[in-house]
């Protein structure tokens, strides 16, 4: 998979804290990114406000309206992208640590993340479009003023909240799905239920079972049939739920712990700390130890 040197702007009618790139909101941001790019280290929230746009989002073609809420995901490849002349956005870049930063981890859950890769495009209506466009001026004006004590507090708060208002609006599109996906009984409730198993059994596990076959094993069938369900019914591999998970156990002992590389290699069954540095920097670009320095909780 290529990456390019695509990263948020500086400038006019862009916020961020200070000199970080962390967190960083684009008012007017009629992009004309590389035609083919993949951004490793960011989400990006897309809120077409005029115009259109059309690309390949990792092979799925993506159009964009006014009123369209597109979420990147950090690693996802973009390609022939192409705009109308009258395209704007508003584009919030936020990295993974600041989704820790804000604790919303907590609240989404493997359905979330599914569907999100699956149908990255939500149609706002007329309500929640100003609704979310009072969030993101709001979060402007204050970014705009570090003044106040507590000025990083109050705009991640800010920045906390309206991932809240989009995530109800998303499970609001993912229910009505659902009880269509339900009405036309598309998959087998068997396989469902396979599906909803094998996604509880990675999350318990934690990040300490990598291997397909081993969770293939629990639920008693084999591992090909486990994938071969996995990408009917959330057209994605087992292996993209077991990365998801071990990352998320490694960045909470990273940030929340002062656990040393070789207690967290242990922990996470990984043969020794070598091996779990170079599968963290693969995922990460940066050594377990840069990522505790520069996130760690109180730093």
């Amino acid at each position: 998979m290529e990456s390019c040197d695509f990263k948020p702007r500086k400038g006019k009618d862009t916020y961020r804290i200070g000199d970080s790139d962390d967190l960083v909101l684009m008012e007017n941001a009629g992009i004309s990114p590389p035609e083919k790019f993949c951004i490793d280290n960011y989400g990006v929230i897309v809120i077409c406000t005029q115009g259109l746009a059309q690309f390949d989002y990792d092979g799925e073609v993506v159009l964009l309206q006014k009123n369209d809420l597109f979420l990147y995901m950090a690693h996802s490849m973009v390609t022939k992208y192409m705009s109308s002349s009258d395209f704007n956005c508003k584009l919030i870049w936020f990295t993974r640590s600041e989704l820790w930063n804000i604790n919303i981890f907590s609240k989404t859950t493997i359905v979330d993340m599914s569907h999100l890769k699956l149908h990255p495009v939500v149609h706002l209506s007329d309500q929640d479009s100003a609704l979310l466009d009072n969030y993101f001026q709001l979060l402007c004006s204050r970014m705009a003023d570090p003044s106040p004590v507590l000025y990083q507090d109050i705009v991640r708060s800010l920045f906390s909240t309206m991932s809240l208002e989009v995530l109800s609006m998303m499970r609001r599109t993912i229910k009505l799905e659902l009880e269509h996906l339900e009405d036309g009984t598309t998959f087998s409730l068997h396989k469902k239920q396979l599906v909803d198993k094998f996604i509880n059994l990675v999350e318990q596990s934690d990040g300490r079972i990598r291997r397909v076959d081993e969770f293939a094993s629990q639920l008693n069938i084999t591992p090909k049939y486990l994938s071969t369900i996995l990408k009917e019914v959330m057209n994605r591999r087992p292996r993209v739920y077991i990365q998801l998970f071990t990352m998320k156990a490694i960045e909470r002992r990273l940030r929340f712990t002062d656990m040393t590389m070789q207690e967290i290699a242990n922990d996470l069954n990984f043969p020794n700390p070598s091996f779990f540095g170079k599968y963290f920097k693969e995922h990460t670009g940066i050594t377990p130890m840069e990522y505790r320095m520069k996130y760690q909780l109180g730093d």
